[in-house]
């Protein structure tokens, strides 16, 4: 019962660490839900780099207007390190695509695309 009980514990962690994950937010979802995403957290970050995006999605996220419970730091702070790992698995492709379509725009400005 204990092994059941542990195995659904670590598959429902899992599967909140892939949901809020940084790189999965920021490299398999189109930009604009990224831009969406963050905005909703309130961030004070204009743009984030596609290379390491993940790190820099979770930072923002960090970098927002305070969340007066706290409860969402730890697992920025332990997604933080997964994304470390994920988006250097995926570091060719974002280089491409920084050099192909530069940096992911947060906040849109008048001029910009």
């Amino acid at each position: 019962m204990t092994r059941k009980i542990m195995a659904a514990l670590g598959v429902s962690v899992a599967a909140l660490l892939l949901s809020g994950c940084g790189t999965v937010n920021s490299v398999m979802r189109k930009e604009g839900d990224t831009a969406r995403e963050l905005r909703l957290a309130k961030t004070y970050c204009q743009s984030i780099p596609r290379a390491y995006s993940g790190v820099a999605f979770d930072f923002c996220m960090l970098h927002a207007a305070p969340d007066p419970t706290g409860f969402l730091i730890p697992f920025v702070l332990v997604d933080i390190a997964v994304s470390a790992v994920a988006d250097t698995v995926v570091l060719p492709y974002t280089i491409y695509r920084q050099s192909a379509d530069g940096n992911i725009s947060i906040y849109w400005r008048p001029g910009r695309s």
